[in-house]
């Protein structure tokens, strides 16, 4: 069975922890604050920290030539510095703002709205999300990456972008057009963090025996 380290024990790292045998793995660390468990020796690692620690994560796992899946948000501006880490050390990696299966396809629909949007001027385009109060990043990642893929694929006008942090809601995100004659509205709503965790076990069975830094879509459409 191959040997998984978790980084970050939080939530979702206890999740993941709870799934791993389901995915054929033995879980041989858990890395967080006060829990220095060397990972040394793992086939792969999944990472759910903070932003602050992702870029120290990602170098420690490069130079012990473990494979990593990051799931931690918040430090988009810092991704080209982990690129380079990842290609100094030739390691191997996959990210993304959201692990989910059904938001990677609903990302896919908004991209491909947007595209067939693009050139209809009396639409305008929303992006809205909400998440549980203790969620550090706003807008989301996930939000963020929406609005980014609705632009690539020749949205050009503006996109109204806000987010709620309430309760303890796991997320829903929702994409928008709006014109005189109709609305049409895309929603993707989280029940639970299962997804998440079992889309990051599916990456880290994905990245064993890989090179390079790659997005969780790269791992379900090809790259």
């Amino acid at each position: 069975m191959p040997k998984l380290a978790i980084i970050g024990y939080g939530k979702m790292g206890k999740m993941i922890d709870q799934l791993a045998p389901e995915y054929g793995f033995t879980v041989v660390a858990r890395r967080d604050i006060g829990r220095d468990e060397s990972i040394d020796g793992a086939d792969v690692a999944i990472e759910f920290s903070v932003p602050g620690s992702v870029l120290d994560n990602v170098a420690h796992a490069a130079s012990a030539r473990v494979p990593l899946v990051v799931g931690t948000t918040g430090w988009l501006d810092r991704l080209d510095e982990a690129r380079s880490i990842i290609a100094r050390n030739e390691g191997a990696l996959v990210w993304s703002p959201n692990f989910s299966v059904g938001v990677n396809v609903f990302t896919r629909l908004a991209s491909e709205a947007a595209r067939l949007l693009k050139d209809e001027r009396e639409y305008g385009a929303w992006a809205w999300e909400i998440h549980h109060i203790t969620k550090k990043d706003a807008p989301s990642g996930t939000l963020l990456k929406l609005v980014d893929q609705m632009k690539n694929a020749g949205y050009g006008r503006p996109i109204n972008v806000s987010s709620n942090r309430a309760g303890a809601h796991p997320g829903t995100h929702e994409i928008g057009f709006d014109s005189a004659a109709d609305t049409i509205t895309l929603r993707h709503a989280a029940r639970s963090r299962e997804g998440f965790a079992r889309g990051a076990l599916k990456a880290a069975q994905w990245i064993i025996g890989r090179k390079g830094f790659y997005e969780f879509s790269d791992v379900l459409f090809g790259g």
